[in-house]
């Protein structure tokens, strides 16, 4: 495995930041791939709330929900001590792949709302 260097973790914040711009009025949805536990969803489109980087206490985090009245708190989701993040525009919005140093593997799909929905509760 090879190592994640620091300017790579710079350019991590420039692109959370751009992502949770780019997508503030689509779902999430989040899914972990353990190969201990196995694979589990955490989230099935919920409100994208937005998505950050934090050097200093290495970790991911990714928030969902306090938009609207149908989900007024926001949740967070945090990926501790992260070793990989791979983006990919798609055609439903983004997708990132986020690897932490135990090697469990965060599936992050930022998808588009349906036409005309402007949201849960909203």
């Amino acid at each position: 495995m090879s190592a994640t260097t620091t300017e790579q973790r710079a350019a991590w914040n420039t692109l959370t930041e751009r992502i949770s711009a780019d997508h503030a009025d689509h779902d999430v949805a989040i899914e972990l791939i353990d190969a201990e536990g196995g694979d589990s969803s955490m989230v099935e489109r919920l409100p994208f709330s937005g998505i950050t980087y934090d050097h200093r206490d290495d970790v991911v985090v990714v928030s969902v929900g306090g938009r609207d009245r149908r989900y007024p708190v926001v949740l967070r989701h945090v990926i501790e001590h992260p070793t990989k993040l791979e983006f990919d525009a798609i055609a439903q919005g983004a997708a990132l792949r986020i690897t932490d140093a135990a090697g469990t593997t965060t599936l992050i799909s930022i998808l588009r709302r349906p036409d005309g929905h402007r949201g849960p509760g909203a």
